[in-house]
């Protein structure tokens, strides 16, 4: 092993979750933290699913990312299990916690001998209690888990709760700005301005904001001071300074009013004092609160493929065992157990039919509706549903081994990913904070001095509009939902996408090379015709020729005896059998002396294929293998073998072709059988008689003529070509699943999945486009708005009637509508990544 292939096996790669992170910014500084962490040879971070993923060398400590990210003013998330133990604790201590602690994501490890109880901690999904259990029983000792005293809820049940909170906050807030916008009309009721002093209502309304700004707002003030601490800020910051200066101000100008004297005449003679903005304060938070709520909301729903993935998985297993059935929890089942699965009932692991027949959907799996037949020796996978009939299979996959976990965790790595295009956005946000920052403080003191009358609250009320609605929220979600929605739905048509990169890639492809064997072709020869020179006992020749064959490892081989196997022939036995590489073979068969291969074979031992040319010939304009037949140096027949073509390789070129692809067939055959198969399929250019080796070279000469390549193949004798591809895509089934080479992986084996793939892709970046658009275009569009740039226009008072609310007199932003169209930025950028989970692949 090479130095460097040594490195990269020693790499880790840990997912960390993250609390705290509420926009781009975020992302971008958490990031930053985990990179400067010697070791680190990489690190990305997802606002959608608030994870981090960390690549590292040995020399780096779990702990010490955490302390990263906590140093970056983030919550590092943690789990903790709780084992009792079955030995004596005090006398495998040492071995115990050294084994734990070797696995990644394991934090720390307690062991109490007294209570004989022991306490890991470890990141949250990095690991679960059966591997800790497997670990600790690599040393000969047995753990049971059991739930600690004051145990939180679980992940799903904490997050329902926070979602309730966020509801609870932003009612209590949206009510209190609508009373408090009501109790600023006081004054127009004559009977309340009569009987109500406006110290008193301004006292009223100060008392019904506090709470909000302190209870309601409080996270805004948790997340600014934790970030304060690291000397950054983020969203929260931008919040919590906006919303702090509007209800300051208006706590100055309800109990100190003389300090804003004069700016009553800029405003509100009639009231006689300074105005004041409590509700404005209030229903930001409120807005703010909500359009969070909504983001959480649908941030579950754009996770929704993974969930219902794994809802998919059974619970339990019947397993016989010493001759008893008993069902078990399919986290216990073993590799090599044998599994009684009835009818109806879902398939617990992989494994392979023992005996019995029956009918299976495997549509979680392939996206294809239809059920597929299972017989002794057939595959089958794990949650898959067992419609009709009994079977027992033995179990070859278990646990994160199973097609079915490697699909989560390949769905999971792709939403975790980043696309290309989200570095525009990670560099704004880069540097986002400190520009509005600075943008709302010249602001302010621009219009402290320049402002009408009343300067102060107009300069005031200005910065916190800037503040408010500078805020970064959909930036960071624009790319993250689309692509969790995007993967999430291809993983459900049994599409396979392992990286956000891959998504962006795939849209600009110009040209889809398909090898034939198996993507064009089923990849399993069978028996088409068998001729005769006389027109004899065709089942005869086959009969001979398959005796013979038995001998050979050769494909053809295979096909012409399994259509023996098929007619139900019995086969002679054979002497003398001689291997011809690359052209036949020779034998001895019930005393006939056969000669079985290519014409150049033939002709080369001196066997006139006159009477059998023609056919020949015109078979393999047909696109099939023709084998001939000679006995005793007599030519007696012909055996024509084809891979057959899959029933939608026509429809799924004519799919491609339709998109502007240039759709090339690569393989290894003559040229005259790949040009039969491609005329079949309606391909035009064709790359014959092609190596293994030679076909990433192939794939090469196309990227060197401006092409962007996708390779489409069966992920194993292709894998060269696949990685030199701009896009890999391995055809495959469930067992396939974790190609390395592969950047898609075809679940079903349809080829008609390469332009799903690639209709997936351009809607997907189609919607990233989109959301960064929207995302962009309200802090474009209305900054310079929340700045005064239309005061210029309307410095006289000229605002229209109609606009008073959104603009006041002069043409300066109510903040209010700075929070609602911050909070609507976040939420359409989230709702419009949804719509890709109705989108059509077809």
């Amino acid at each position: 092993m090479t130095t460097e292939a040594k490195e990269r096996q020693e790499v880790e790669t840990l997912t960390i979750g993250v609390e705290g992170m509420t926009c781009a910014s975020c992302v971008a500084r958490v990031e930053r933290a985990l990179k400067k962490v010697p070791g680190v040879e990489g690190a990305s971070v997802n606002l959608a699913t608030e994870k981090a993923t960390v690549s590292f060398g040995p020399a780096v400590g779990a702990e010490s990312l955490l302390t990263a990210i906590e140093n970056a003013g983030y919550e590092p998330q943690r789990d903790t299990l709780v084992f009792d133990i079955d030995a004596d604790a005090a006398a495998v201590d040492g071995r115990l916690t050294g084994a734990l602690l070797g696995i990644g994501g394991v934090l720390a490890v307690d062991l109490n001998p007294a209570a004989a109880r022991l306490t890991v901690t470890l990141t949250r999904g990095a690991l679960d209690a059966k591997q800790v259990r497997q670990a600790a029983a690599a040393i000969g000792v047995e753990l049971e888990e059991r739930l600690p005293e004051n145990q939180a809820a679980t992940a799903e049940e904490g997050r329902a709760a926070d979602l309730a909170a966020l509801k609870r906050k932003w009612i209590v807030a949206g009510l209190s700005g609508g009373l408090l916008m009501a109790a600023g009309y006081w004054q127009e009721v004559a009977f309340l301005k009569d009987a109500i002093p406006v110290q008193a209502m301004l006292t009223f309304m100060f008392i019904v904001a506090l709470p909000v700004q302190l209870w309601a707002g409080s996270q805004f003030y948790v997340g600014t001071w934790r970030t304060l601490r690291h000397r950054s800020a983020d969203m929260n910051t931008l919040i919590a300074i906006g919303t702090t200066a509007a209800f300051v101000y208006s706590a100055f100008a309800t109990f100190w009013p003389s300090l804003f004297a004069g700016a009553e005449r800029a405003f509100d003679e009639a009231l006689d004092r300074p105005p004041v903005y409590f509700e404005t304060a209030v229903i930001i938070v409120a807005l703010i609160l909500f359009g969070r709520w909504l983001e959480a909301k649908a941030r579950g729903s754009t996770a929704a493929a993974i969930t219902r993935l794994i809802g998919l998985r059974p619970k339990t297993a019947r397993v016989l065992r010493d001759g008893v059935e008993a069902d078990i929890p399919v986290e216990e089942v073993v590799a090599g157990d044998t599994v009684s699965v009835r009818p109806g009932e879902k398939v617990p692991v992989d494994g392979v039919v023992l005996d019995g027949h029956s009918a299976v959907d495997e549509s979680m799996l392939t996206g294809e509706s239809l059920p597929v037949e299972k017989g002794a020796g057939d595959p089958v996978y794990g949650a898959t549903l067992n419609r009709v009939g009994h079977f027992r299979l033995r179990a070859t996959r278990v646990g994160r081994e199973t097609a079915l976990a490697q699909i989560i965790r390949l769905v999971e790595e792709a939403q975790g990913s980043k696309a290309p295009i989200q570095r525009l956005a990670d560099f704004v946000a880069s540097i986002f904070v400190p520009a509005v920052l600075a943008v709302a403080t010249a602001v302010f003191v621009i219009w402290l001095f320049l402002g009408p009358e009343g300067a102060p609250i107009y300069a005031t009320l200005a910065a916190v509009a800037v503040l408010i609605i500078a805020c970064p929220c959909a930036v960071g979600l624009a790319t993250p939902t689309a692509i969790m929605v995007g993967t999430g739905k291809g993983a459900e048509a049994g599409v396979l996408i392992r990286s956000g990169e891959a998504l962006e890639t795939a849209e600009r492809l110009t040209t889809v090379v398909l090898d034939k064997t198996g993507t064009i072709t089923e990849g399993k020869p069978d028996v088409t015709d068998v001729l005769t020179v006389d027109g004899g006992d065709r089942d005869g020749l086959l009969r001979l020729a398959a005796a013979a064959e038995r001998g050979s490892e050769h494909p053809l081989a295979d096909a012409i005896v399994r259509a023996s196997q098929d007619r139900g022939l019995d086969l002679p036995d054979v002497a003398d059998f001689e291997a011809i590489p690359g052209r036949g073979l020779r034998a001895r068969v019930e005393g006939a002396a056969l000669l079985i291969g290519t014409p150049a074979l033939m002709e080369e031992q001196g066997i006139d294929l006159a009477g059998l040319a023609g056919d020949g010939d015109a078979l393999t304009g047909e696109a099939k293998t023709v084998v001939y037949i000679a006995a005793d140096g007599r030519a007696v027949g012909l055996i024509a073998v084809a891979d057959r073509l899959k029933p939608t390789a026509a429809a799924a070129v004519q799919r491609l072709q339709e998109r502007g692809l240039e759709v090339v067939l690569l393989t290894g055959d003559n040229y005259a059988t790949a040009r039969a198969i491609a005329a079949q399929v309606g391909i035009t250019a064709v790359a014959a008689e092609v190596l293994p080796d030679g076909k990433a070279e192939r794939v090469r000469e196309l990227q060197a003529q401006g092409h962007r390549v996708a390779m489409v193949g069966d992920g194993i004798n292709d894998a060269p070509a696949l990685a030199q591809a701009d896009v890999g895509i391995a055809i495959g089934t469930g067992a396939d699943v974790a190609l390395e080479a592969s950047d898609v992986t075809l679940m079903s084996g349809d080829p008609r999945g390469i332009a799903t793939a690639i209709v997936l892709s351009k809607a997907t970046m189609r919607t990233i486009r989109q959301n960064l658009f929207w995302a962009f275009f309200y802090n474009v569009a209305l900054i310079p708005i929340a700045a005064g740039i239309l005061y210029p226009v309307f410095s006289n008072g000229g605002v229209p009637d109609g606009l008073g609310f959104v603009l006041g007199r002069y043409g300066f932003l109510n903040p209010m509508l700075a929070g609602a169209a911050m909070a609507f930025s976040s939420v359409s950028v989230m709702l419009n990544s949804l719509r890709l989970r109705s989108r059509a692949l077809s």
